[in-house]
């Protein structure tokens, strides 16, 4: 994989306007989301607030970048997020804060997010876009990511409680005693909330994005 190509994330909290103090509750919960992937080597770089209920990353190895979405969801509920990736040339050295970093990467996850904010993609809502400069990719992306989000956006409150503990610990004796749950109703609660399906779709991304950058 070439070190010269990364991908950025570039985040904003959905509907922030109509939320009571999100600017400190994103604060802590991106503190700890910073703590737990640098710890499991998915960004290369603190997440940093950029302004209001904006925040930025480096990524670390390319392949790892689905599964580090769907985990920095999870973590960040009950915030829904619209996410802008873009995977590029970074023009500076690697070094925080992240926002004072520049290049393509940086350029094509801003037109990312903003293809989402103004449904600029499809007809139908998503919460997740991706740019980079080949277009074959970005269009087979985005589509996987159109029906991805479809399902994403029905899964409930008691649902993302569920998948966040289990993608802690993948077992499930243990997320029911972390949750005080019986067994069968988290098993429900992960496949009821689409949780599988979330999981097949960070595993073959993952996959895919090696395929076309490594």
């Amino acid at each position: 994989m070439p070190s010269a190509t990364y991908a950025v994330v570039i985040a904003d909290v959905l509907a922030s306007s109509a939320r009571r103090n999100v600017r400190g509750l994103l604060g802590k919960k991106l503190t700890a989301a910073s703590e737990r992937h640098l710890r499991q080597k998915l960004i290369r770089l603190p997440y940093s607030v950029t302004a209001g209920d904006e925040f930025q990353t480096l990524t670390a190895e390319l392949p790892s970048l689905p599964a580090l979405l769907l985990d920095l969801r999870a973590t960040l509920q009950p915030l829904p997020l619209r996410v802008g990736v873009g995977i590029g040339e970074v023009a500076d050295r690697i070094q925080p804060p992240v926002n004072r970093l520049t290049g393509e990467a940086f350029q094509f996850a801003r037109w990312a997010l903003e293809n989402v904010k103004n449904n600029g993609l499809f007809k139908f809502e998503v919460l997740t876009a991706f740019a980079s400069h080949d277009e074959p990719f970005n269009q087979t992306i985005n589509l996987l990511y159109g029906l991805h989000d479809t399902l994403m956006l029905q899964i409930t409150a008691k649902q993302w409680e569920a998948i966040r503990q289990f993608l802690d610990q993948q077992a499930l004796k243990q997320t029911a005693k972390r949750l005080q749950r019986d067994v069968s109703t988290v098993s429900r609660n992960l496949k009821r909330g689409y949780y599988w399906q979330l999981a097949e779709t960070a595993k073959v991304a993952g996959a895919f994005i090696e395929h076309t950058f490594g």
